[in-house]
């Protein structure tokens, strides 16, 4: 046996002594803890008291009247002998428990589209912490997100560590690495350029699917252009410029030498309100009315612009009408 060998050998060996008195203490809600001693024995009768002691301090077992009696503290929940081991021995990083119950075999035996958010988030995290496994601060993240995950990108670190401490800075650069990735991903999934865009109803569809990741941030204001050809077929989207929707800032020149580059009979405008209320500024208007003026005159049309927010979406052409 190498010495390299002998830590996890002896992990391994604690493991499987811990393990029957655990189990043999959690297979009922109250118990005498002479009976769990001759349940054990041969086991050390100072050992299982020790275990049994340690649960008294951590909560999960109460002593009753009598000294040599105990129960469970449902008031903490479930208790998981695996999980609690995996804890106190593996420093919250999940490597005895069972391999159906453990993320990262479930994915590669189930595929990642049948794992909860909770365990997706666990294999991003990797390593908990004491106190806090990674599958913990996965449930934890799951919970706090339910129904809102699109704001999981624009959470902060600091608004991360405090739902739970095992989202350090590595595990905070792992969510974000794997969130982005994602969405680059989806946005490579588009349907190709035979999609048509011919009303303003279909061309804010295409800009709330093509443009979310603009919905999502909402960090920035950035102002976007759809190229289509003369079907209405989507050729391209170009980014024109990042930060306050202003006149000086979208200068025609720079939305047409895009268009004309992609030989566009006409094109779509889109831009995102960080604040998430979609309702067009004056300068909105100021600004569609002055590219609408110069697409007249080089004969390149524009179809609409579209306004996208958290709150939905508003087509200018519209409610200029």
């Amino acid at each position: 046996m190498t010495a390299a060998k002998q830590p996890a050998d002896s992990t391994t060996r604690r493991y499987h002594r811990y393990l029957p008195v655990i189990r043999q203490v959690s297979a009922q809600p109250q118990f005498q803890i002479e009976v769990v001693h001759r349940a054990c024995d041969p086991e050390n009768r100072g050992f299982v008291t020790r275990v049994v002691n340690e649960l008294v301090g951590q909560g999960w077992l109460l002593r009753e009247n009598d000294p040599a009696t105990y129960r469970w503290n449902t008031d903490l929940g479930e208790f998981s002998a695996t999980k609690w081991l995996d804890e106190k021995l593996f420093g919250n990083q999940v490597k005895m428990a069972p391999e159906q119950d453990r993320p990262r075999e479930r994915l590669l035996a189930q595929g990642a589209a049948n794992l909860r958010t909770a365990e997706l988030l666990a294999i991003l995290i990797r390593s908990g912490r004491p106190g806090e496994s990674a599958m913990m601060a996965g449930e934890r993240l799951a919970i706090d997100f339910a129904g809102k995950l699109d704001r999981l990108p624009t959470a902060g670190r600091g608004e991360l560590k405090s739902i739970s401490p095992a989202v350090d800075k590595t595990a905070y650069c792992q969510i974000m690495a794997g969130v982005e990735l994602g969405r680059r991903i989806a946005a490579l999934a588009e349907p190709p350029a035979t999609t048509k865009i011919c009303s303003s109803a279909e061309a804010a569809a295409f800009c709330r699917r093509h443009f979310a990741r603009l919905v999502s941030d909402m960090r920035r204001e950035e102002f976007h252009i759809v190229t289509l050809d003369t079907k209405n077929q989507v050729i391209d989207t170009h980014c024109i410029t990042v930060g306050t929707l202003d006149a000086s800032l979208v200068h025609p020149r720079e939305v047409f030498r895009a268009a004309i580059k992609d030989a566009a009979q006409s094109i779509v405008l889109v831009h995102n309100h960080p604040s998430g209320d979609p309702t067009p500024s004056p300068e909105d208007f100021a600004v569609t009315r002055r590219l609408e003026s110069a697409g007249d005159t080089i004969g390149i049309g524009v179809l609409d612009h579209i306004v996208l927010g958290r709150q939905g979406h508003v087509s200018i052409r519209q409610a200029a009408d």
